[in-house]
């Protein structure tokens, strides 16, 4: 018997960020492992044309909780929907839900957060920081609570090489940056918010970073435990291989490449590619949770679900992993065909790198008006473009997470509950998970059906021998230009030309010595 399936059973669970990729996980595995449990409500953001219980039906009619239904078909009266707003103060829940959920709920899962790494600062720290200490706040008021559970990430503390299971301290208190938000203008924020990032590269991490000392300074008095994932990425097992359905990070790389529009990345190939899968993150924080409420550690504790230091994956072998995928199950309508390429070099070189991918897209949107069609895909390869420059910090960099907490809580689960939550990365076969990966993008994100591989296969290769062609005339006119003007490459043209005929009349009158 699974001691943490048993003791989700007849609770009652608060989970905010459940629209998101991990919080429907999140969902399915409590539902599926303890289906009598007892209601989950989910806090959820009102939609104009929309009713909260549409979006629960939405969610649900997603082939992620294909599985659940038959377990527990009931599974659509068991989620509680709950109208909030995290930009709102005590997220403009109505009282009549708030004394509900002050009273009613025995484990949070605050999941909820803004990842968009180039949002401004007000508005980070407003889902990240703000929101979180309003969450605490509610928390500390509900008599029946067994365990909070905050999910940060990995990245929180970027700025160091080697990263501990702990709290590192920010150089200005959060109290401080979410007071100085309600008075400070937008111009005078955007001026500061370099200053106060530092060393990291972004407000996403500055964020998470301030979130996880909210935690510990309001969640003092509460059974409170910390979550760190690395890279999230498609399950790994469960509910089955390869699911994912959004375009954050390795996902919306995949497509870029496997559409042909993705040809090259500014990466460190023997850099750790730390990619951890969707499922693992939620089965070591299920099991966080059940630990936290169980044992009731002194102290906050923080677990990192990394991969890197247990199954280490460099992005040259990820990459390589990819494209190996890609000849066996080709995107449809690929514009080129991928390769591997990888650089650290110059300026020049990115820039080119940004020049060669755009100027095909340009050519191809002319080709698109002409053809009477709508020009969409210098758009789509400026996104790209803008996210690569946003992922570049990470695919250059390798940092080391100590892992002493997730190790000892994996210890401390029975056979069963090892089994049934597994987190462990070193079974992860790195080559199979990329091949789920890449059809679960296939599948599931572009809709694209498996029946049409072949001709897939054929239109990439027509486009192949294309794109050869294409690059051949191109370097023939750029070189022709070049003799035309520049007296240098008439010289190394000449040497060339020399050099061959000499090799072709030394090759002519060995041949004819040996007949």
């Amino acid at each position: 018997m699974s001691m943490i399936a048993a003791f989700y059973s007849s609770k009652s669970i608060l989970i905010t960020g459940a629209t998101g990729f991990l919080g429907k996980v999140l969902m399915e595995k409590l539902f599926r492992t303890s289906p009598d449990l007892k209601i989950i409500y989910i806090l959820v953001r009102p939609k104009a044309g929309q009713t909260l219980q549409q979006r629960v039906f939405q969610i649900l009619n997603s082939k992620l909780f294909e599985k659940v239904k038959e377990i527990c078909p009931d599974v659509h009266e068991k989620i509680r929907p709950i109208s909030a707003d995290l930009n709102q103060h005590d997220f403009g829940i109505s009282k009549e839900d708030m004394e509900e959920l002050l009273s009613s709920t025995n484990v949070i899962f605050h999941c909820a957060a803004t990842v968009r790494f180039d949002d401004p600062l007000r508005h980070a720290v407003q889902l990240n920081v703000t929101a979180t200490q309003q969450l605490l706040f509610m928390a500390s008021q509900m008599p029946k609570l067994e365990a909070f559970i905050h999910l940060s990430t990995a990245f929180s503390n970027c700025n160091l090489q080697h990263i501990d299971e702990v709290i590192y301290p920010c150089s200005v208190e959060p109290k401080k940056i979410i007071d100085s938000m309600e008075w400070l203008d937008d111009a005078i924020i955007d001026e500061i918010t370099p200053k106060l990032i530092g060393d990291r590269p972004n407000t996403y991490t500055y964020t998470k970073a301030l979130g996880e000392i909210v935690v510990q300074q309001e969640g003092a008095n509460m059974n409170v435990a910390i979550i760190r994932p690395s890279i999230v990425g498609a399950t790994w097992q469960e509910p089955f291989p390869g699911w994912v359905d959004n375009l954050n990070g390795p996902s919306g790389m995949i497509i870029a490449a496997g559409k042909g529009f993705l040809r090259s990345i500014k990466a460190t190939p023997l850099a750790i590619a730390d990619l951890i899968p969707a499922d693992t993150v939620i089965n070591l924080t299920l099991a966080a949770g059940w630990y936290t409420a169980v044992h009731r550690p002194k102290s906050t504790l923080i677990y990192h679900c990394t991969s890197g230091n247990l199954n280490p994956c460099n992005w040259l072998k990820m990459g390589l992993h990819v494209l190996e995928t890609f000849e066996k199950v080709p995107f449809e309508k690929a514009f080129r065909r991928p390769k591997a390429n990888f650089t650290t070099t110059s300026f020049t070189n990115h820039y080119w790198n940004a020049v060669s991918h755009r100027a095909p897209a340009v050519i191809y949107d002319i080709y698109l008006r002409l053809t009477g069609r709508k020009p969409r895909v210098t758009k789509l390869m400026n996104r790209m473009l803008r996210m690569l420059s946003m992922l570049e910090y990470f695919v250059n960099h390798s940092w080391e997470w100590s892992t002493h907490n997730t190790e000892m809580l994996m210890s401390m689960l029975s056979p069963e509950d090892q089994r049934m939550f597994n987190f462990d990365v070193r079974q992860l076969n790195w080559l199979e998970y990329i091949e789920n990966y890449v059809l679960g993008v296939k599948k599931y994100l572009l809709k694209e059906d498996m029946a049409g591989i072949p001709e897939a296969r054929q239109h990439l290769k027509r486009l192949r021998n294309i794109h050869y062609l294409f690059n051949v005339a191109l370097f023939l006119i750029i070189w022709r230009l070049l003799i035309a003007r520049w007296q240098m490459a008439r010289n190394i043209w000449f040497f060339i030309v020399t050099y061959c005929f000499k090799f072709l009349s030394y090759f002519r009158a060995s041949s004819t010595l040996k007949f």
